[in-house]
């Protein structure tokens, strides 16, 4: 047993690892003990109730609004890994720069980033976005019908890849065409060798990385493999500083097939909590 001296010789040691690590605290029981007894006493996902959250309180055919809602939901109710606002403005920014009408979202979650980046595509560009996992794909489905998208005027193929348009209150064709987006439900480490063949993906011009961390290398490198890559396409990766990626980030710095660099952040929704979402460049040397 400790002894009490010990004990006390020990007190000021914890109270500055408390002090110190108190925002990575706060997330750990918002983003896992509050989830967890929520999940049991509701016997809903956290998933399912941000989502009624946004049914509830945003307005239907505006993807803005809708973002808006989420992060309110983030702020005072219960943590999800989207990109958030802060974050987002730099996607959004990248995205405005570039005007890509081919790209790439790995990792849809809940369908806040698919919403931020169809908003932001110039007309007749598509979207593809892969979820492993067909629970949150459900709830990105009605996400993404409720920011204002429509099946109509895109084949919808198999069951495992449902289609929508980008609409934005005007009829389809006074737009002169418009973003298309394409949810694929299936891992991506299975998906990624057959969007060409499958899904008419040629090449992308623009990738967005959210989905499991240790993931983002192994992703890029397939992408490499089966040349899914354009020349001059821009690689968006998030959260590469908490929780972090760093095999991913050793690659591209060293590979000599990207120009790399990493814009300083912090992570969504926990403005003290460093994090930072990386810009590569592919040039396709080696």
């Amino acid at each position: 047993m400790v002894s009490p001296a010990i004990a006390l010789a020990f007190l000021p040691f914890i109270v500055t690892l408390l002090i110190r690590y108190r925002h990575y605290l706060v997330l750990l029981y918002r983003a896992v003990l509050v989830v967890w007894l929520r999940d049991r006493l509701t016997g809903t996902s956290r998933e399912q109730r941000a989502f009624q959250y946004v049914l509830a309180h945003a307005i239907p055919g505006d993807p803005h609004h809708i973002l808006q809602t989420f992060d309110q939901w983030c702020y005072h109710c219960e943590h999800l890994s989207c990109v958030g606002p802060d974050k987002g403005r730099i996607v959004e920014r990248v995205l405005l720069e570039r005007a890509p009408l081919r790209v790439l979202e790995l990792g849809t979650y809940c369908g806040y980033g698919t919403v931020l980046l169809a908003q932001g595509l110039p007309p007749g560009a598509r979207l593809y976005t892969i979820e492993g996992d067909p629970r949150h794909a459900a709830v990105a489905e009605k996400v993404i019908r409720l920011a204002g998208f429509s099946e109509e005027t895109v084949s919808t193929g198999t069951g495992t890849k449902p289609s929508f348009a980008w609409e934005t209150g005007e009829e389809m064709g006074d737009r002169g065409g418009a973003a298309q987006v394409e949810l694929i439900v299936g891992p991506s480490e299975e998906v990624i060798p057959h969007l060409r063949e499958k899904h008419g993906l040629v090449n992308a011009n623009f990738v967005f990385m959210d989905h499991w961390k240790r993931s983002y290398l192994r992703d890029l490198r397939l992408l490499e493999s089966h040349q899914l890559l354009a020349e001059g396409a821009t690689i968006l990766a998030d959260n590469v500083l908490f929780p972090g990626a760093p095999h991913f980030l050793q690659y591209a710095k060293t590979c000599g097939k990207y120009h790399c660099k990493v814009h300083r952040a912090s992570l969504e929704y926990f403005r003290a909590i460093p994090d930072g979402i990386a810009e590569l460049r592919y040039t396709g040397t080696h």
